[in-house]
């Protein structure tokens, strides 16, 4: 946990005040106090006046949720924020204030936080602190004022919470995790980012009749900026004299990724590269977490409180390093950090084929306590359930895939002694997927349980593995009995 906080990856949360959808529902600091409770570590508030411009809310911006206090979620966030972990917390803010409002939100998270609170040198922006040097404190990111970014000559970037366009939801967990979409740049694409939904304009809307205090400015340790009409020599560069957060929707980074790949990964070496979900996703589900983590990004963001197969991944993606919410990146994605030049030659590529590394063997032995969880008829009304189960990788292109057992029918302990073979080309990215369902020949298959395990934290050997349901939390009897095997090539 010594190495900047850049060669991590972050477990991040998008939209965290919001309590349900994207358009309509209630913003509390409750589903904050949830997510830090699980180990995240990214907060993201988006902060406005309220109606009579003296007061700070956090809502989602030009939509119909009702708004929580600013004050209620730091002081929940402090209350919270180290129960899970003693990583430090990074708290994103989506700024709508005037001067005035954003000077009484420096003395609010002054007061509220204290010395929890991690003030950089303004001169020493070069190389991010570790996770260790920030233990226990709280990281304000956001965009410096606009008279402060004009006075250094920054060329920072940034995007909002939540544009984009893409497809649309997902089932609430069905629909199969997709490898990485090959999307076509268009021609204003391939010269440069063009007209960016994500981002806020220069002021925020806001006028700007007087220079920010400095006690604002100080506040914000990772500092972002635009991205909007910048080509894509500017979104990526990476300056010498400091670090800086870019934020970009999922649908833009799949189109940067078609183009510069390597540029990326290059940039998230030094950089904090943020992904958020497209604006389509009204009902809080989230897109394929692996697009950003195997180019490098830090900050992938996920509606929490969401479902999916999705989130599940993120769930257990951040189950490694004891659950802190911080992963260190695997050394394929830090080649050449410490090196100045333009060369991207050797930088990982995560659609490059490699050789096969080492070859997981999974068996499956059987499954139980599902008689202990659930009612006699949940499944069936007149007979003991008929359980498969999926069996899985997701990670690079070359190694995501699904396979699945035969139905035991009739059983509520099934036996299956399947076993499977996955040739790994990059397992430091991998996560096992493993899902049980009960077929139904007439209807959609019943969910009865699912787990995602980092490859990387396997242990050799028989083991139980407790599986969740699709909010994430652990059944009480749940198991399947699995051997792990790892064969290297």
């Amino acid at each position: 946990m010594t190495a900047p906080l850049s060669h991590y990856f972050i477990f991040t949360g998008h939209n965290s005040y919001l309590t349900g959808n994207q358009l309509n529902s209630d913003c509390s600091d409750e589903p904050i106090i949830k997510a830090l409770k699980r180990g995240v570590r990214g907060i993201e508030l988006d902060i406005w006046p309220n109606s009579n411009k003296d007061d700070i809310n956090v809502l989602h911006g030009r939509t119909l949720t009702a708004p929580v206090k600013f004050i209620k979620c730091i002081q929940s966030i402090k209350e919270h924020a180290f129960v899970a972990s003693e990583y430090p917390v990074i708290i994103t803010l989506e700024d709508h204030l005037t001067p005035e409002l954003q000077d009484k939100l420096a003395k609010m998270m002054t007061e509220t936080f204290g010395d929890m609170l991690f003030y950089p040198d303004p001169n020493d922006y070069k190389v991010l602190p570790s996770p260790e040097d920030l233990k226990h404190h709280i990281i304000i990111s956001t965009k410096p004022p606009k008279e402060y970014l004009e006075r250094q000559n920054s060329a920072d970037l940034e995007s909002g919470g939540n544009e984009g366009k893409n497809t649309g939801e997902e089932e609430t967990w069905g629909d199969e995790i997709p490898d990485f979409e090959n999307v076509e740049p268009d021609e204003k694409d391939a010269h440069g980012v063009g007209s960016a939904e994500e981002d806020l304009d220069d002021d925020n809307g806001v006028p700007r009749e007087k220079i920010e205090t400095p006690g604002y400015k100080q506040l914000i340790a990772i500092r972002g900026g635009k991205v909007k009409g910048l080509s894509l020599k500017d979104i990526l560069r990476v300056d010498d004299d400091y670090v800086k957060r870019i934020s970009l929707s999922l649908p833009k980074l799949k189109k940067l990724a078609k183009l510069h790949p390597d540029h990326i990964v290059r940039f998230t070496q030094k950089n904090i590269l943020r992904i958020y979900p497209e604006s389509t996703r009204v009902m809080s589900s989230n897109g394929n977490p692996f697009l950003g983590w195997t180019h490098g990004a830090q900050m992938v963001a996920f509606n929490m409180q969401g479902y999916g197969r999705n989130l599940w991944l993120a769930h257990g993606f951040f189950r490694a390093n004891g659950e802190c919410g911080y992963v260190k990146k695997p050394n394929i994605l830090l080649l050449n950090a410490n090196d100045n030049s333009d060369d991207c030659q050797d930088i990982f590529n995560p659609k490059n084929p490699r050789p096969v590394k080492t070859t997981l063997r999974v068996k499956v032995y059987m499954g139980d306590g599902w008689v202990q969880d659930f009612k006699k008829t949940h499944f069936d009304l007149y007979s003991p359930p008929d359980f498969y189960t999926r069996v899985g990788i997701a990670g690079v292109p070359a190694d995501t895939v699904m396979k699945r057992t035969r139905a035991i029918e009739d059983n509520w302990i099934p036996c299956w002694g399947a076993e499977f073979s996955f040739p790994l080309t990059v397992p430091e990215l991998a996560l096992l997927r493993v899902e049980v369902h009960e077929y139904d020949m007439s209807e959609k298959d019943d969910f009865g349980g699912q787990t995602c395990l980092p490859v990387a934290e396997l242990k050799t050997g028989i083991r139980a593995v407790p599986l969740f349901n699709k909010k994430g939390e652990k059944y009480q009897s749940v198991r399947l009995l699995m051997r792990f095997e790892f064969v290297p090539s």
